[in-house]
């Protein structure tokens, strides 16, 4: 397999990147704008994407951007953001088909690049501020989504143990914001920031497709430069990802729940740049990153101590999350059977088949990243956002090499930080 490679530069106070490759039918076209995750910031941060996709002055509103969009062959527009470690990222996402493999010659990557051109330069403003209705109706939609959050328990109950572990750190913060901060932002308050954001913040825009790099830039050139140079660019600040932990917490909430959530936050003190990254990467793939896991094996299979057992990696800020749905009255033996896991990683207790396995479901699951434009783009985008873009085939060679005592290494410096249990109101402990 041929790796897939991005030529990047610096135009106009943006960092370009093309991938030029015949792999894929459509053209797809992603604009990153990051921002310290910050708490007087993060709410407008999340607001922002949505009123944008309310409409703009050439499409007033999202029927006739949908119009528009259908138009261009049924091409797929989306703005959305992210919590990437401690930044928060308002993405533009467009796909839209190559003119290559349609006998209409009709340039589509060019009408798709104004169509963000309109989108990011030219919104719907009056008053100086956004349009008050669509600010209204976006506002009311962000608070049900925080509310919203405390229906899935699982990811509620992921959210409350980050905002335990990281108190005192940005970390602690939802990509969707605070709620108490939202009827505080008015239309002009949200332009404000946004025309802050176009001159400062750091910009990446990815092109992947049957381009020539030169015609991006060109488009680019042509529709998305606002004005601004490189020296305007405010650096975004390092992730913080090393901290000690002092002693381990546990939290306890009480909520009308069927099944209770334990979920365990640990600090590696590794980021993603680190050489040992490959390594917690295996580390995390033994422990519960797939059904051959220590946690899916030995907690829920064995021990039948959990509806589920697993870890995943918070790789911008070097947490290693354990999550787990269990009965109330087993808290007790799932701690301690959970730590037990922890020790034989410790102690690098892994079977040949744990570490085999792992390897090959892990890199078959890399591999499988490069046929998607999107998380083509969010591999290097991540890299880059962390100062180290890793070559996919330098990573898979780290995965081979990766020995027993390598996870072992990793697992040394893996310590828990918040025990988080969510448990019904009717149990009577």
């Amino acid at each position: 397999m041929s790796e897939l490679t991005f030529t990047s530069r610096q135009q106009d106070g943006m960092n370009i990147h093309t991938l030029s490759t015949e792999k894929f039918k459509t053209n797809t076209v992603t604009i990153h704008i990051a921002l310290p995750l910050a708490e007087e910031t993060v709410t407008k941060g999340a607001l922002l994407p949505n009123v944008l996709q309310r409409g703009c002055a050439k499409y007033p509103t999202q029927g006739e951007m949908q119009r528009h969009l259908d138009d261009l062959y049924g091409a797929i527009f989306s703005a959305e953001v992210m919590k990437k470690g401690e930044r928060q990222v308002i993405q533009l996402y467009l796909e839209i088909a190559n003119e290559k493999f349609l006998s209409d010659s009709r340039p589509l990557l060019k009408e798709g690049m104004a169509f963000l051109g309109e989108v990011l330069h030219r919104p719907l403003v009056e008053e100086d501020g956004f349009t008050e209705r669509y600010v209204a109706l976006e506002k009311e939609s962000l608070v049900k989504r925080i509310e919203g959050l405390i229906d899935d328990k699982m990811r509620y109950a992921n959210h409350r143990v980050t905002e335990e572990m990281c108190k005192d750190e940005p970390y602690r913060l939802l990509a969707y914001g605070i709620k108490e901060k939202v009827p505080e932002i008015s239309p002009q308050d949200l332009y404000a920031f946004y025309q802050d954001l176009l001159k400062t913040a750091p910009v990446d825009v990815y092109v992947v497709g049957d381009v020539k790099e030169e015609d991006v830039l060109s488009l680019i050139k042509q529709h998305l430069v606002w004005g601004r140079t490189d020296t305007d660019v405010r650096p975004l600040p390092a992730n913080q990802y090393r901290k000690s932990v002092v002693k381990e917490n546990v939290v306890v909430d009480q909520m009308n729940v069927a099944q209770g959530k334990l979920n365990i936050g640990m600090r590696t003190q590794i980021g993603y740049a680190d050489d040992a990254y490959v390594h917690l990467m295996m580390y995390n793939g033994v422990l519960g990153g797939f059904p051959h896991s220590k946690l899916f094996t030995n907690v829920r299979e064995k021990a039948s101590l959990a509806y589920y057992a697993v870890s995943q990696l918070e790789s911008h800020k070097g947490l290693c999350m354990i999550m787990s749905g269990i009965e109330t009255a087993n808290y007790d033996k799932a701690v301690a059977i959970i730590k037990e896991q922890l020790e034989m990683m410790k102690k690098g207790e892994i079977t040949d088949t744990e570490l085999t396995q792992t390897k090959a479901t892990l890199s078959n699951q890399l591999r499988e990243t490069q046929d998607s434009a999107g998380a083509i783009i969010a591999m290097d985008y991540n890299g880059r956002l962390n100062g180290s873009v890793r070559r996919l085939e330098d990573t898979l060679n780290q995965i081979g090499k990766t020995t027993k005592e390598d996870i072992a290494n990793v697992a040394s410096q893996v310590e828990i930080d918040t025990i988080y249990f969510l448990r019904g109101k009717e149990d009577g402990k």
